[in-house]
């Protein structure tokens, strides 16, 4: 049901503006009751929806974020991305468990703080995961922050360099960490 205050707003636009024929003015309506269902419909799996967010550590630490505001107070603003909402489809694995499942039930507008433990995020920080190679074995001198792929697809970074040999963590990088997101509801589309 579309309230009174819109459907009079829509009355004085229609007369106000004097659209030249009937099909503007439905197609108006239309556009009214899909802008009313969309802020009032509940997230539920299936549902392509925008969010914007801010991602944290425990401590405070911003990984990542869609707001560019939060990402330049954060000190992590790239001026190569764009800063935008988040879009994904509910329930389809696009998104880390805990954030897929936390968005479930809320509303256009809507703000809302999760903790997601490492179970519904990236997994427990798995000590095997982290390989000690030797330097000869490798055609490059390896440095801390590499990032190094195996032909199998399973991708780690350089963690540490000695003289003989080298650390290869094969982890998340957010493996084994409690992520906190402020996330606020933008669009939903069923």
């Amino acid at each position: 049901m579309i309230p009174e205050i819109l459907i009079q707003s829509v009355l004085t636009l229609f007369l106000s503006a004097r659209l030249s024929n009937m099909f503007s003015f439905v197609l108006l309506i239309f556009m009214t009751e899909d802008i009313i269902k969309d802020s009032s419909k509940k997230v539920d799996n299936g549902d392509t929806i925008s969010v914007d967010y801010v991602g944290k550590l425990e401590d405070g630490t911003v990984f990542d974020t869609s707001v560019k505001e939060a990402a330049v107070e954060a000190g992590i603003y790239n001026q190569m991305r764009d800063y935008e909402p988040l879009t994904f489809t509910v329930g389809a694995g696009q998104m880390i468990k805990g954030f897929d499942e936390g968005v479930v039930g809320m509303k256009v507008g809507e703000e809302k703080t999760l903790k997601i433990p490492p179970d519904e995020a990236y997994g427990e920080y798995i000590q095997e995961l982290s390989r000690e190679l030797p330097v000869e074995a490798v055609n490059f001198a390896p440095e801390v922050g590499m990032q190094l792929a195996t032909e199998t697809g399973l991708s780690g970074f350089v963690t540490e360099v000695g003289e003989k040999t080298f650390i290869v963590d094969f982890n998340h990088e957010l493996a084994g960490k409690t992520l906190i997101f402020d996330i606020k509801v933008v669009s939903v589309e069923e």
